[in-house]
């Protein structure tokens, strides 16, 4: 059987594994009467990717194009289901099952390059990529996480491929398109081509840059009309909505750590001794730049950690910003294990400690891994439900209890969005940029939506403690969900 027989076949494994899981988890929620997506920034896409399909406009408000989409990529993708009339919330998920399958065959092509004689190995890896659960509540998130960790994986791969400098900018463009900071591994990977040869790696490393940016050059150009910057309006407003977050040290470090924690909650652990064991064991191929392209994934993730460290340490969500490190983990955890646990090496006695420990710490791994599964499942039939319960439930009573033109002052504004269809001024600045300036400052909040006349105020509690009362805005309509202490409210004027 020829290898890309092989390599069609294991994918199509993959495929349909993916799907398993994710209508696994996608039933659990049903099973409690909700379904929907288990982030309120998915219905935010759902309306870029409705308007964009119905009007041809990348506007969140039909008639006000806005740079409040991170993944432009993304959303085109999910347009398609509003073009072709497929329902669009299978075919998210659909999308979601693809990225997930793609990630664990990719990933399962760089554990093959790195250990080639190990094919074992290889199918490990991507099992267990494919059933960690961080993994599957992404792909069924209706979020681009599962796209974005998608396309950095074909880059490392094609990086420890060889492949030419040209398609290496291509993708890296188009995982810039998935979210912004993709630039940090495209330009980690431009480096890498640098040390190819001496008088090719230059070239190269201008050809990648510069076919990145012809890719991304029609969504940085539709930000700049809409808001005057190059980049979404999410990655100026999501640093100063937690910018109390840098307001100590201590709050700061506090931050990282559950930052780094949340991501690393499951069988991931236990491959972490094996990751060390990688670094110690192969940090000679530092010295030869042949080798670099296996360092490209530990250096990329140790740039983006301290990237969201520096920037946005935040851990809500299960840790989704950080997500993209768990396919790595896993990567070099697992395939150093097993490096450290060949019996082909090392005296008869560590041979035979080895024999006893490798069945043990395999079985741990795995055990851990799909134990992981249900876990994850209620806690993604939890975040579905509160969503439903609190973002939607609000979203409808707005639909049917408020005149068309009722301007909204709202945060959050995905749900909203896509059930209620009404003008907003978004207090997280997604769709208004205005806003991030004094996105906390209640007081010049009033003023802004005294200002526009706003006739309503959505909101939790605890968020705006102040602003209600400020406004002379009462009460009138609460989300249900069970599992959250605040419900998210509709105020109006007295």
């Amino acid at each position: 059987m020829t290898d890309t027989r092989v390599r069609v076949r294991s994918l199509i494994v993959f495929v349909v594994l993916s799907a398993i899981v994710i209508a696994l988890y996608v039933g659990v929620a049903g099973l409690s009467g909700h379904s929907g997506y288990p982030l309120d920034d998915a219905w935010i896409h759902q309306t870029y990717a409705r308007n964009w399909a119905e009007t041809g406009q990348l506007a969140y408000v039909v008639g006000q194009p806005s740079a409040g989409s991170t993944s432009p990529l993304w959303t085109f993708l999910i347009s398609m289901a509003y073009r072709l009339r497929i329902d669009p919330h299978i075919w998210t998920l659909l999308l979601g099952a693809i990225c997930l399958a793609l990630s664990a065959w990719l990933l399962s092509r760089i554990a093959d390059r790195m250990l080639p004689q190990r094919k074992i190995i290889a199918w490990c890896v991507g099992l267990a990529c494919l059933f960690e659960w961080h993994m599957i509540w992404a792909a069924a998130s209706g979020m681009e996480t599962m796209l974005f960790i998608a396309m950095a994986l074909l880059i490392i791969e094609r990086s420890m491929a060889g492949a030419r400098s040209w398609s290496m900018g291509v993708f890296g463009g188009l995982m810039i398109l998935t979210r912004p900071e993709g630039l940090v591994l495209i330009g980690l990977a431009a480096l890498v081509l640098l040390t190819r040869s001496i008088n090719g790696g230059p070239k190269e490393f201008l050809i990648t840059l510069f076919a990145a940016l012809i890719v991304i050059a029609p969504g940085a150009l539709i930000n700049f009309q809409a808001s005057g910057t190059f980049f979404p309006n999410t990655f100026y407003a999501k640093q100063q909505e937690y910018a109390e977050l840098m307001s100590s040290a201590t709050i700061w470090l506090s931050s990282i750590a559950s930052m780094i924690i949340a991501p690393l909650a499951g069988g991931q652990v236990l491959v972490l001794p094996g990751l060390v064991y990688w670094i110690v064991k192969r940090r000679s191929m530092l010295r030869d730049k042949s080798q670099w392209p296996h360092w490209l994934p530990l250096v990329w993730i140790g740039v983006h950690i301290s990237v969201y460290a520096l920037r946005l340490p935040v851990a809500y969500q299960h840790g989704r910003y950080l997500m993209p490190i768990i396919p790595i983990v896993l990567l070099y955890g697992i395939v150093g294990s097993s490096i450290a646990l060949d019996r082909r090496s090392g005296s008869a006695k560590s041979n035979r400690w080895i024999k006893l420990l490798a069945p043990a710490l395999i079985g741990s791994i795995a055990i851990s891994l799909i134990a992981f599964v249900p876990i994850g499942a209620a806690a993604y039939a939890a975040d579905v439900s509160i969503i439903d319960a609190e973002m939607v439930q609000v979203a409808h009573w707005l639909s049917a209890n408020t005149p068309p033109d009722a301007l909204i002052a709202a945060h959050d504004i995905g749900a909203i969005g896509y059930f209620a269809r009404r003008p907003l001024i978004d207090l997280a600045g997604l769709i208004s940029p205005e806003v991030i300036p004094f996105m906390r400052d209640e007081d010049r909040l009033r003023q802004l939506i005294e200002a526009r006349h706003a006739s309503y105020l959505v909101t939790f509690p605890d968020w705006y403690p102040h602003l209600p009362d400020a406004l002379g805005f009462v009460p009138m309509f609460q989300g249900s969900s069970p599992f959250s202490a605040q419900h998210l409210t509709v105020y109006v004027a007295r």
